[in-house]
């Protein structure tokens, strides 16, 4: 009868969890707050308004090249901003090496949130890529890569999971946060996975089981950044110039 009652409980207060997963919904107000701070500070590039199918809003900064090789979206982490990190280091970075890049306002929960209830935000973050993408495309850009960093890269997996037919010329993960890709079924782009000598463990612990599954991706890679963790704070150049490299093939 006690373990009955235990396990009765315990499923009680996991279902209650899955719901709360399931209800958290976009934090506006804060998204909101973000792109206030944001947008007076753009030194590089421009800020534009993007709108997805649904009629959502967000933002994006957008930063040509006089004669652009390719496009690349780019997606930041949890909770933060499109300029924010490596991300706004690699959207200027990347923007000097001939690539127009596109950085966008992923949506974001409360500062309180964890990272599991970003989950219930994925179908939104899938929207705003495939508006992302759609834009790029209405401006003559054919040649599209994506490039995301740790939530960002969960949220840019899910979304190639869901549309594996999607065209893209690469998709680029930095440091997912983790550890490991979702269904890559039927997906045929180049995976090129990167992450950090001193990343996180659970993204350090997936090397092995990520590099298995791009053995099945025909020119995907695996590469590790030396010197830097997570967030790859003090190796932003080494990054955009790596990212470079691996796209220079797809870009000719």
């Amino acid at each position: 009868m006690e373990l009955n009652r235990r396990l009765s409980t315990l499923a009680t207060l996991a279902l209650l969890a899955l719901v709360g997963i399931a209800s958290a919904a976009p934090d506006y107000a804060r998204e909101k707050r973000l792109a206030d701070e944001v947008v007076p500070a753009v030194v590089v590039g421009d800020s534009v308004m993007l709108e997805t199918r649904a009629g959502r809003k967000f933002l994006g900064l957008l930063t040509s090249a006089p004669k652009p090789r390719a496009a690349l979206i780019l997606a930041h982490g949890a909770g933060v901003h499109p300029d924010f990190g490596v991300t706004g280091e690699l959207r200027a970075g990347l923007a000097d090496r001939g690539y127009t890049t596109l950085s966008i306002q992923m949506p974001v929960l409360a500062a309180s949130a964890n990272a599991e209830e970003y989950v219930a935000l994925f179908p939104e973050a899938g929207e705003r890529l495939q508006t992302a993408i759609d834009y790029l495309r209405a401006k003559g850009m054919n040649r599209i890569a994506l490039v995301s960093h740790s939530m960002g890269a969960r949220m840019a997996n899910d979304f190639i999971a869901r549309h594996p037919k999607t065209r893209l010329m690469a998709w680029l993960p930095l440091a997912i946060s983790t550890g490991r890709f979702e269904s890559l079924a039927g997906v045929r782009l180049p995976v090129f996975d990167i992450y950090a000598e001193h990343d996180f463990d659970v993204v350090m612990k997936g090397v092995a089981s990520r590099a298995k599954v791009l053995r099945g991706h025909h020119g995907s890679k695996q590469v590790m950044v030396y010197g830097t963790d997570h967030y790859f704070g003090n190796k932003a150049k080494e990054v955009a110039a790596l990212i470079d490299q691996l796209l220079t093939p797809l870009a000719k």
